[in-house]
């Protein structure tokens, strides 16, 4: 089977589902067009461009396509088959931008800035491995599911693996705990992306990381 990959996305979540043709086998065959869109379509739908929106979700999307582009045979490629089930946790722009600023002690501006710092300083292979550690292959578990899994120790794509913490409050709140014990642990901001899918995504604040990297 298949590794699987890495990649939340607020403002995607609004992508457009296919409209069913009027009757018959053209109408099934649009629905389970609609039933298997991938992550991939719902990173690029915005027009794939960097902005000054920091809550969007420019930057992993980059990032994915320049790991596609090194690698074209990377695991991270399973996220445009939408008939495959995962689910990805996928970090904001902001939350990259919280990463180079915990790693180099400098905020930059710039989501451009921030994914040329954080590739040039780790590499495509290690961008990679970020990727996948925030996928959780072979199930699709939506907000009802992840608000019932407190203790819970995901598997993820790259191999390791994250728990998950539901503090119970109005509402309640998922944070994921990663190999990082020196930093705060990232928290779902989003549900539900790409619901009805195989392939669903859930946005987080802050980026899962693989290794402490104090």
């Amino acid at each position: 089977m298949k590794k699987i990959l890495a990649a939340s996305i607020a403002a995607l979540a609004s992508i457009s589902v296919l409209a069913p043709a009027a009757s018959g086998a053209p109408a099934a065959a649009e629905s389970a067009k609609a039933a298997n869109t991938s992550l991939a379509q719902v990173l690029t739908s915005d027009g794939n461009t960097f902005d000054g929106n920091w809550s969007d979700y420019d930057i992993v999307t980059e990032a994915v396509l320049a790991v596609l582009a090194a690698k074209p045979a990377s695991p991270v490629g399973v996220l445009t088959d939408g008939s495959v089930a995962l689910t990805a946790f996928v970090p904001n722009d902001r939350a990259f931008r919280r990463l180079w600023a915990d790693v180099s002690g400098h905020r930059l501006h710039s989501e451009r800035k921030v994914f040329n710092k954080l590739a040039g300083k780790f590499g495509i292979d290690t961008i990679e491995q970020v990727l996948l550690y925030h996928v959780v292959p072979g199930i699709t578990i939506d907000a009802a599911n992840a608000l019932t899994a407190d203790g819970a120790s995901l598997p993820t794509a790259q191999g390791g693996a994250f728990e998950v913490n539901v503090v119970s409050s109005t509402p309640p709140v998922v944070r994921l705990i990663d190999k990082d014990t020196n930093d705060r642990n990232p928290q779902v901001i989003v549900f539900d992306v790409n619901a009805g899918n195989p392939q669903i995504a859930h946005g987080l604040n802050r980026v899962l990381r693989p290794i402490d990297i104090d």
